[in-house]
């Protein structure tokens, strides 16, 4: 524990020094001044008050007054001087952190990490002490070699004056120390357990606030339901905040009585020495000066190292985020991966999001044609988004392989097998920013081709929407933001949808094509519209195709139907509604909707082009922003 905590002490001083050399050199200097500000001005005030008393002329008064007055100086100076060193040192080691934080975060290439609770408890606990515990070490550690300067200079004057008085003063601080440690480890654990509560609290208070929450919050009159939800977890978090804080009470209250009985012990020998004849005036003055100031010293040095000790602890947090090993693996020298000529294959392909949790892909094996279309059909559960999260890389198989034209995907790197593919996922991202920007991220190193990000806006069918707002492309698409004169303008679900379309199609260069239910949210004709674009622009690519509605996916080259993790059937449309399996089953199911008026209402979608929605289809057609709330 003493070496982990040794080495974090190190990494927080040579952040510091990377951060800003000067303010860190400065802060250091100015810390040993102000340490030997205090003592100076003891003897200084000694000496005057002696000479007064011996009745010394002015020639010998005249410097020592001169020297008081500086060192008075200095006390008052010193500490404005240092306060602005260690702001500059702050505002520099601040932005090194974060970007340290979050580059770290941007080396984990799946997501596994980003969908463990107890990661997102590390990250949140490491992005707050990224905030503070950094400046709170730097500012301690100044603290601390200040005090300590102090100390020393006041222990040298009271051992000179009474050197049993050192002993008693340093033996009393002793029990302070081993409090303040416990109570900072104590505060650091606490901080580890209410970290839940305190995103459950996050949670609740968004979904009071956040404007894609209000409508069902208002129509389901759900607002004091959640209000008391957030409330409880305040009391808890409360609760456990205060105990730490009655016994932090309870334990400087006792150490502040012994310091004060040992002040006074001090105070009633020196004045009773002085009445004796064995001090001199000067004597008594710097006495009470150093237990004041050995003391005072003492206070700043326990409690700036307890509270350096919980931000050491809490840097732990930061620490473990920024040396984290990726969540996949990357090879040092990844495999050049061709432009899709051949195929994608899938090779017994197993794969869990754990050991507790159950096979989601069993033994599947596919193999993906270049330039051809293959979609994935199955009820919700199959396995179909899973299997597109391994062929995106996010996640690897827990047994088997993914190929590229014979290159496995392991061997390389995913951010170049993600340059070659263009998605729309099912969750996809409504982003708080203008509706230029929303396309443009699709492909940034075309963001300033507006040209492109219109054509893509076209093809996806929401040009003339945009074109129509009130600052056309350049409107803020958020009603959290925006400038002071105009708030932002809030999308539809289907629009949004179309935007998510079109910041896939910026990426003209794709090999690969996925496109994870890109209509769900359209009325009919819409869908009609998007399906007849997406064809003209699938054109040779290799496209992978999911949709509950059977009639979107019956000109795919290749359906393939899942089943509870495995593939029970394949072929064209035509061949799988000869066969009479599962596919022809849902699709009959389906498109008796039309005739009957409804009786496809419990299959998962409808034949697309305005059948009757079944409830999941309702479901799915939920805002963005909504569906990610309960993700």
């Amino acid at each position: 524990m003493a070496n982990s905590m040794l080495r974090r002490v190190r990494v927080v001083a040579a952040l510091a020094w990377k951060a800003h050399p000067v303010a860190t050199a400065g802060s250091v200097v100015l810390g040993v001044l102000g340490g030997v500000a205090p003592v100076a001005t003891a003897w200084l005030t000694k000496l005057v008050l002696d000479a007064l008393a011996l009745g010394e002329g002015t020639a010998a008064l005249v410097p020592l007054g001169a020297g008081l007055a500086v060192a008075g100086l200095a006390v008052i100076v010193l500490p404005h001087v240092s306060a602005y060193a260690q702001a500059q040192l702050r505002r520099a080691l601040r932005l090194l952190i974060y970007d340290r934080l979050f580059r770290a975060v941007n080396t984990h290439p799946g997501l596994s990490r980003f969908e463990n609770p107890s990661f997102h408890d590390t990250l949140r606990l490491a992005y707050e002490s990224s905030h503070n515990a950094p400046d709170r070490l730097v500012a301690g550690a100044l603290a601390i070699g200040q005090a300590l300067i102090t100390l020393s200079g006041f222990v040298v004057t009271l051992f000179a004056v009474n050197p049993l008085m050192v002993a008693v003063i340093l033996v009393a601080a002793l029990p302070s120390v081993r409090i303040q440690l416990l109570l900072s480890r104590e505060r650091a654990e606490v901080m580890w357990e209410i970290t839940p509560a305190m995103r459950r609290q996050v949670f609740y208070g968004d979904l009071l606030t956040k404007p894609e929450a209000a409508k069902e919050v208002r129509l389901f009159g759900l607002g004091d339901h959640l209000r008391a939800r957030m409330l409880g977890e305040v009391r808890g978090i409360n609760r456990a905040e205060r105990d730490v804080d009655r016994r932090t009470l309870r334990s400087q209250g006792v150490m502040a009585l012994l310091g004060s009985v040992v002040a006074a012990g001090g105070l009633l020998w020196a004045v009773v020495s002085a009445a004796s004849g064995q001090l001199t005036v000067g004597d008594v003055t710097v006495f009470v000066a150093a237990v004041a100031g050995v003391q005072a010293a003492l206070t700043t040095i326990v409690t700036q190292w307890a509270d350096a000790h919980n931000a050491l602890l809490m840097f732990g947090h930061y620490t473990a985020v920024v040396e984290a090993e990726p969540d996949l693996p990357v090879p040092a020298a990844p495999t050049p991966l061709p432009a899709l000529s051949g195929r994608i294959e899938l090779r017994d392909v197993w794969f869990r999001y754990s050991d507790e949790h159950p096979w989601i892909l069993r033994g599947v094996d596919l193999v993906i044609p270049s330039g051809r279309t293959v979609a994935l059909v199955g009820v919700n559960g199959a396995g179909k988004s899973t299997l597109v999260k391994l062929l995106c890389r996010l996640y690897d198989p827990v047994r088997g392989q993914i190929t590229w034209d014979g290159v496995d995907l392991r061997e390389a790197s995913p951010a170049d097998l993600r340059a070659r593919i263009g998605a729309v996922f099912q969750d996809y991202m409504d982003y708080d920013l203008t509706a230029a920007e929303n396309i443009a991220l699709g492909d940034l190193t075309a963001a300033g081709d507006l040209e492109r990000v219109h054509d893509s806006a076209r093809q996806a069918g929401v040009h003339e929407t945009l074109t129509a707002l009130p600052r056309g492309y350049d409107t803020m698409l958020s009603r959290i933001f925006g400038d002071r004169d105009e708030t932002g303008v809030a999308l539809s679900g289907g629009q949004w949808q179309r935007l998510a379309l079109a910041r896939a199609l910026m990426r003209v260069r794709q090999d690969l094509l996925i496109l994870d239910e890109p209509s769900s949210g359209l009325d009919a004709e819409a869908e009609h519209e998007v399906h007849t674009s997406l064809r003209r622009h699938r054109g040779d690519r290799t496209s992978v195709l999911i949709s509950h509605r059977l009639g979107t996916v019956r000109d795919a080259d290749l359906i393939v139907v899942l089943s509870d993790g495995r593939i029970i059937e394949r072929g064209t449309h035509d061949e799988l509604m000869a066969a009479g399996g599962e596919y022809a089953r849902l699709f009959t199911l389906q498109a008796s909707g039309y005739e009957t008026g409804g009786a496809g209402g419990g299959v998962d979608g409808g034949v697309g082009g305005g059948a009757p929605e079944a409830p999941e289809d309702i479901l799915r057609t939920a805002t963005p922003s909504t569906r990610s709330a309960g993700r």
